[in-house]
Formats: structure tokens, C-alpha cells, sequence
């Protein structure tokens, strides 16, 4: 490969990084307020263990224990569903109130 394609396809995985990053640190903290604000702790604690598979380096490390990599459509449906789980059966905005209201 040339320079140029190596470059773009290093641009490329940067950005892809940084997205699951962020989607990873969202899911994360929806974990956490459902773990303490909510009225089902083993919920939070689910969606925070599902939420690592977002992390970059829980990443790797699953693609080198099994040699595969998480695809990305089943991140994409893994997140659809933390956010249907989260905002409308966990009711999350109600538990964030909670949690303002504790601070």
C-alpha cells in the first residue's frame, strides 16, 4: 500500500475509535446511574459489562483471546438496545433526577 492509504485508513481507525470511545463512556455512565439511582442494581451492573464492549482496549483484548473481533453491527444493535432498555423501560431520565437531587 501506498502512503496516503495507509495514512487514510490511520485517520480512519482514530475516528472509529473515538466514537465507540464515546459511545462506550455513555453507556458506561448509563450503567452507573441505573446501578445506584435505580430500583434494580443488577440492571446497572448488566449495562455496564455490556458497555465495555465499546472500550478500544476490552476490544483488543477480546480479538486476541478468540481471534475475532466484535462486528460492528452488533455494537450497533447492542447500543440500540442499551438505549431502549435505558431511556424507555429503565426510565432514565427519571433516575437522573434522582440523582441530582441526591447531590
Amino acid at each position: 500500500m501506498n502512503n496516503k492509504t495507509e495514512v487514510a485508513m490511520s485517520r480512519n481507525s482514530i475516528i472509529l475509535n473515538s466514537i465507540s470511545l464515546l459511545f462506550g463512556v455513555v453507556f458506561f455512565a448509563i450503567g452507573v446511574i441505573n446501578t445506584f439511582w435505580g430500583n434494580d442494581p443488577g440492571f446497572g451492573v448488566f449495562i455496564v459489562l455490556l458497555s465495555l464492549v465499546y472500550f478500544p482496549p476490552i476490544t483488543a483484548m477480546i480479538k486476541e483471546k478468540t481471534g475475532r473481533s466484535v462486528p460492528r453491527i452488533i455494537k450497533i444493535l447492542l447500543g440500540v438496545f442499551i438505549l431502549w432498555a435505558a431511556l424507555g423501560v429503565g426510565e432514565l431520565f427519571d433516575k437522573i433526577d434522582l440523582m441530582m437531587a441526591d447531590l
